[in-house]
């Protein structure tokens, strides 16, 4: 089988394969870990570090079954921002709301420990959960393609046909290396790539000489600046109801890994969200930023064939010494931005068409009219927005967000009193009871 995993979540990888593997699961995590906080106006160092020790906590919580990485998520940036007003001052109070919905997340952890996840799935089914996995990679795709050329998507001139040149390299790196190379080197397509296209832009010249002043200048190690919540009604009552999203997001990623490695982590989800409640409650507590499982890292897996566990210890601890090291987080964020757009390229599509696979591994009807709505909807809404989304009375909802808010409301909502003959699929692709033609229970 072409497709079987080269290693499963409990598998124990050799030291000397294992480090260079865990550098790829950071290189692919870090630009979106380290943008979050920087939005948001948390120290990215401190994120960084918590990070590392949330994916220690979620790795041993899961008791080594489910294979993820915890980084900063983007759901939480519009809420935050709308309680800080953008102030430093005021990150304190977003921390307490981060901390409460952490709380909420880890009573939905409780629950589903308790008495199963038959909720959740009744809550999202294959139908939600594949449109939720959809709707990360695609609302991710326009700051790949910025990386990769510039923010007006045009090529104006010689600077953004190198740029292009540059993602272009790197892209076409990761993605043969990924297919036609053997041997260890194909498990690591992303650093390759990575590592081809930072030498590239060496050799054009083409170094951010600001990012290669700040490595020299950075020291070895350094405290990261942790801080602590204060209380706040208004962070509590504007940020915890956001752990809905974390739901929806940690449950997807289970079932796109479940698909891909053939093997049904359901009974792992309870622990998955206390782990990810654990995480973000550790994260708040010291100052950093809420956490989520990441579909960045999940594209790894999928295109490496590598799902053992070990890959994120070694991540984790790698993460935690760059959040006490400024010298390698330096040399980490001075990767040029076609190099991260050219192999983002890669990530992005695998986590698109992994919310694909949801759909057909548990055959969703997509002849049901309700299904058809439920994810296109949902998916038009969220792309559209993209991470810019769109602000209420100074409160900025994310794409993201919302388009996983929406799924979830419209799969409720359509669930009550649908029409018996929209159930159905008839044999030639029309609705049953159209045209006069007899109904069916063919699948999508």
């Amino acid at each position: 089988m072409p497709n079987k995993p080269l290693y499963m979540p409990e598998d124990r990888i050799p030291l000397p394969k294992l480090i260079p593997m865990g550098l790829q699961h950071v290189v692919a995590m870090f630009g979106a870990t380290v943008l979050a906080p920087i939005i948001m106006g948390f120290n990215p160092q401190v994120a960084l570090f918590f990070s590392g020790v949330g994916t220690l906590i979620f790795v041993f919580t899961t008791r080594f079954q489910v294979p993820s990485y915890l980084g900063s998520s983007f759901a939480f940036i519009g809420p935050v921002l709308a309680v800080t007003g953008g102030k430093p001052e005021n990150i304190p109070f977003a921390l307490c709301g981060i901390a409460a919905a952490a709380f909420l997340y880890g009573l939905a952890a409780g629950a589903t420990m308790r008495w199963g996840s038959g909720w959740v799935d009744r809550l999202m089914p294959p139908v939600v959960t594949g449109t939720v996995v959809a709707i990360i990679g695609l609302n991710l795709a326009a700051s790949a393609v910025a990386n990769s050329l510039n923010e007006s998507f045009a090529i104006r001139d010689g600077d953004d046909l190198a740029r292009l040149a540059v993602a272009s390299v790197t892209f076409l790196t990761a993605a043969l290396v990924s297919v036609y190379l053997r041997g260890f080197l194909r498990l690591l397509p992303i650093l390759t790539g990575v590592v081809v296209g930072y030498a590239l832009t060496a050799g054009l010249g083409r170094l951010d000489p600001a990012a290669m002043a700040a490595i020299r200048d950075a020291s070895w190690l350094g405290v990261p600046p942790f801080q602590t919540p204060s209380w706040s009604w208004n962070g509590v009552l504007v940020i915890a109801p956001i752990f809905v999203v974390l739901v929806a997001e940690n449950k997807g990623h289970i079932a796109a890994i479940s698909t891909c490695i053939d093997r049904d982590l359901s009974p792992h989800l309870g622990r998955a969200y206390l782990g990810d409640a654990l995480a973000t409650l550790v994260s708040a507590l010291g100052g950093g930023t809420p956490q989520t499982t990441y579909a960045e890292n999940m594209g790894v897996m999928a295109i490496t064939r590598v799902f053992s566990v070990y890959n994120f210890i070694m991540a984790a601890c790698i993460a935690m010494v760059l959040g006490i090291s400024p010298k390698f987080g330096a040399v980490i964020q001075s990767i040029p931005a076609p190099v991260l757009g050219g192999v983002t390229l890669v990530l992005y599509g695998l986590i698109t068409i992994m919310g694909a696979k949801i759909w057909v591994d548990a055959r969703v009807d997509f002849c049901r009219q309700r299904n058809l709505i439920v994810a296109g909807s949902s998916i038009i809404v969220a792309t559209g927005l993209g991470i810019k989304g769109f602000s209420v009375g100074g409160l900025n909802i994310a794409g993201i967000a919302f388009g996983t808010v929406l799924a979830l409301a419209l799969n409720w909502l359509m669930s009550f009193g649908e029409p018996a003959e929209q159930a159905a699929c008839a044999p030639c692709g029309h609705a049953a009871g159209v045209e006069g033609l007899p109904g069916g229970n063919g699948h999508g």
